[in-house]
């Protein structure tokens, strides 16, 4: 099957105020979170994507930007957590099984958790990812009758009034955010340019699993009810978290915590079904400056990208830089910079064999595109939106610039 094209259309980018380092529920009072490149992306093939969050990319529905690091005032590293080695520990193991005997066993506070029952005769349980992170759930209970009917399914991301009303109880309650617009639900976290893509399983495809690649939503029910829902793309080598969100009564079983476990089992299983490259949980962004977003640090072994190379370093040697510098390079140690940058990178450099395969959109008549060299096109005669393309594409890097069609839908 053939892979769909990508494109995108750049933006020139923009600073905006922060919400990693600003006070408990607030923004920052100045705009000193800055991006080296933004573009609103039509389609985009899930292999590209997955490149492309490589590269330091992310989305926000069909927005794509990348930090600018050297300038921002939280610098942003892609985190992703190898599922494959992953081992949860004492901790995460507890939660996952309080979870699971309050489902099974309901408040009955004195009852032991069915599956570690001690005593003469009796096997210990010892604790397996995979199927303990199922233990709860209905479709997987056989042998007795649960206190709580919970599911969980996950589905082509869509809109529906259920899910939209508990992201406004989320921004409320959470977040402390006035009235949300069912628009603004659909732009953040329904839309997206991911075109469904099928994952080739080697046999028979176990039927809790994607038929395809692209962007879902992971629906939590307890006895009917929606208490959270996770939004997550599912990519050629990845599970990628995108956003969770759930009911506030339902807090103190530490919701996001258990989802961060059933993304990394599933990507794990569905290695496990065969499909060999899926071996990693992608936790978004690690944000060593701000302690709530220090937890994907306790899921290990996990990597931050470096972000000059692109090349995968171990989260604990990383942290003696970032404790010591504001940018932190971990390929090149001698281009950390101790306090952010005033001015943003000069205009990049781009191989004249990439400017010449790159290529732009002139036309779309149906399924037909027409396109012409990047460089005969009109937005490169002017400085200013030459540094906006320029950008662009040495943020998709060499390989990526020559596949993914430009289309300048927006003034630059």
């Amino acid at each position: 099957m053939a892979e769909p094209i990508s494109i995108i259309s750049p933006l020139t980018p923009t600073s905006s105020t922060c919400g990693y380092c600003g006070p408990p529920g607030e923004r920052s009072k100045t705009r000193s979170s800055y991006h080296r490149a933004e573009c609103v992306a039509s389609q985009l093939s899930c292999r590209v994507y997955q490149e492309m969050i490589d590269r330091g990319w992310r989305r926000s529905g069909t927005f794509c930007y990348k930090p600018d690091m050297k300038r921002t005032c939280c610098p942003q590293y892609t985190i992703k957590l190898d599922a494959l080695e992953f081992k949860p520990s004492k901790s995460q193991r507890k939660l996952l099984n309080r979870w699971n005997r309050f489902v099974l066993q309901g408040n009955n506070k004195g009852a032991s958790d069915p599956k570690s029952a001690k005593g003469k005769g009796k096997a210990v349980h010892v604790f397996n990812l995979t199927e303990d992170i199922h233990a709860g759930e209905r479709s997987f209970v056989k042998d007795l009758t649960p206190a709580h009917n919970f599911e969980v399914t996950l589905e082509p991301a869509s809109y529906t009034e259920e899910k939209f009303n508990l992201y406004v109880s989320y921004q409320k309650e959470i977040h402390h955010e006035g009235d949300k617009a069912p628009s603004s639900f659909k732009g953040f976290l329904v839309q997206t340019p991911l075109v469904p893509q099928p994952i080739e399983y080697p046999s028979a495809r176990p039927e809790h699993l994607p038929a395809n690649y692209g962007s879902y939503h992971q629906l939590y029910r307890v006895d009917g009810e929606l208490i959270a829902v996770g939004v997550i793309d599912i990519l050629p080598y990845c599970v990628s978290s995108v956003y969770f969100m759930y009911e506030k009564k339902w807090e103190k079983f530490s919701l996001g915590k258990l989802s961060a476990l059933r993304e990394a089992a599933l990507a794990r299983e569905i290695h496990e079904a065969g499909v060999c490259d899926m071996k990693y949980l992608y936790m978004g962004y690690y944000i060593h400056p701000c302690p709530k977003m220090r937890y994907k640090g306790d899921y290990s072994p996990s990597y931050l990208a470096d972000p000059e190379e692109h090349t995968w370093f171990p989260l604990d040697k990383c942290r003696p830089l970032l404790e010591e510098y504001h940018y932190a390079c971990f390929a090149h140690p001698e281009h950390s910079l101790k306090e952010p940058s005033p001015n943003p990178d000069p205009m990049p450099d781009i191989p004249f064999d990439v400017l010449v395969e790159a290529q732009y959109i002139v036309g779309i008549t149906g399924n037909q595109v027409t396109v012409k060299p990047i460089l005969l096109a009109k937005e490169c005669e002017d400085e200013q939106a030459r540094v906006t393309v320029w950008n662009t594409l040495d943020a998709l890097g060499t390989k990526l610039a020559r596949e993914v069609l430009l289309h300048f839908s927006y003034e630059l």
